[in-house]
């Protein structure tokens, strides 16, 4: 009624004779008037627009698989990338009818995989339009988010699917922190990270790394929960996840401000990691690590593995193939990064120097030295100890008693090839001495 009395209003102003207004401007000038006129010309387009919204909604009500395919199809390709207030004029204000038909038939018919991705595209189409505030409620309402998060831990659901799944829960995320808290509520994390480790596709081990970033942003109440998870993500057989996982572990540990220590045993034991990128991640995350309360733990741990936790490093009389074999050895591998870490550690901080030299790092450095197996575990180990022995006298004076003054002076001269100069003889020597080093371990060359 209220519409109505409105349209008869405007109606008579339209139809009533312009008069002269003070100033010589005509009543067609009135701002008013034109808004009305202006009005008046949308009609016929609201009704029309409203028609085709109801033959819309009567169709996919009607139709089957293959009709809804194509009319899945034409939506995404006439209404993506348009904003909240552009749906609702496509859809005569009625666009929320149309986002629930379809979460509705995604939760009953997600199992049978069927143009499972188009479905949540169509879905995206609302969700990621701007001023999308309305569109988000009304998907969680009717259990948008854990349908999501159950196309997640299907088996038979593509990789492709479950990363456009990803990206909506994304778009979700980072609408704000009750979405986070929501999506984490729902056991999120846990699912979103399981989906991660069984994906062997890197577009959706990325997905999953940038929405596990986005939970933690803003989100106080689980940003601990993040932090845990993407921990025990680091002991997945991917490279490429494990990569991905270190990434952002980095910057989750920005967020969270505090590291726990359940952080140091997987990053040692990814020391053993054959694949570059890995390990230079895992590099950059353990110098990070030392700015909190796990430094300790941390430099411990990778002193130790200058010593494998077994009866030394025995040398055997074995054919080519063998002697391969034990060079890939990830107990050596691991040996060795312990001991670049160490050096990169040294070389960057005096503070750091001077806590491993109280933890013995000498004494690892040249037991690690003498390990003729593994020439690149013996090239770090002599490089770090360089560093140690120049930065500090007392280093210096134990390190040429135990070598002798020759071998010293070949070592002085080439650290980094100082492994290609030594005999079995010698290297069972550094494999076998014990060096300790006095409290005076402040006394650093100037």
């Amino acid at each position: 009624m209220y519409l109505a009395n409105v349209m008869r209003q405007l109606l008579e102003e339209h139809h009533t004779p312009q008069r002269p207004t003070s100033g010589g401007r005509s009543a067609a000038d009135n701002p008013l008037r034109l808004t009305a006129r202006h009005f008046l010309s949308m009609i016929p387009r609201t009704k029309a627009q409203g028609r085709r919204s109801r033959r819309h909604c009567k169709e996919w009500d009607q139709g089957n698989n293959a009709v809804r395919k194509r009319m899945l199809t034409a939506f995404l390709k006439q209404n993506e990338g348009k904003t909240c207030p552009e749906l609702e004029v496509e859809f005569a204000q009625v666009a929320s009818l149309f986002l629930v038909r379809l979460t509705s038939w995604i939760k009953l018919t997600y199992m049978s995989g069927s143009f499972l991705g188009l479905k949540l595209k169509a879905v995206g189409v609302f969700l990621s339009a701007s001023s999308n505030h309305r569109y988000l409620i009304e998907f969680i309402e009717v259990g948008g988010v854990l349908t999501l998060l159950e196309i997640l831990g299907q088996e038979d659901i593509s990789d492709e699917d479950k990363t456009e799944a990803l990206l909506m829960l994304l778009t979700v995320s980072n609408a704000g922190q009750k979405f986070k808290e929501l999506i984490c509520e729902s056991h999120g994390v846990k699912a979103i990270a399981e989906c991660l480790v069984n994906s062997e596709v890197e577009n959706t081990q990325e997905t999953a790394c940038s929405l596990l970033e986005s939970l933690a942003h803003s989100n106080h109440r689980f940003q601990g929960q993040v932090y845990k998870g993407l921990v025990t993500l680091l002991s997945c057989n991917s490279p490429n996840a494990q990569q991905l996982v270190l990434q952002t572990l980095r910057v989750v540990q920005e967020i969270v401000k505090t590291a726990h220590p359940c952080v140091v045993e997987p990053l040692l034991t990814l020391l053993k990691s054959f694949h570059l990128e890995v390990q230079y991640e895992n590099l950059e995350l353990i110098r990070d690590l030392t700015k909190y309360e796990v430094r300790e733990a941390l430099l411990r741990g990778l002193v130790a593995l200058l010593k494998p936790a077994k009866e030394g490093i025995q040398r055997h009389i074995i054919i080519e193939e063998m002697a391969e074999m034990m060079e890939s050895l990830p107990v050596f591998v691991q040996q060795a990064a312990a001991a670049r870490a160490i050096r990169m550690l040294s070389q960057e901080s005096q503070e750091l120097s001077q806590d491993l030299l109280s933890l013995g790092v000498v004494h690892h450095l040249l037991y690690a030295m003498g390990n003729k197996e593994h020439t690149d575990t013996q090239r770090q180990a002599s490089i770090a100890l360089e560093h140690f022995v120049r930065m500090n006298a007392v280093v210096e004076e134990l390190v040429r008693k135990v070598m002798g003054i020759e071998l010293f002076e070949l070592f002085m001269n080439d650290a980094e090839a100082f492994y290609l100069k030594i005999d079995d003889i010698q290297a069972d020597i550094l494999l076998s001495v014990r060096v300790d080093i006095p409290q005076v371990t402040d006394e650093t060359d100037s």
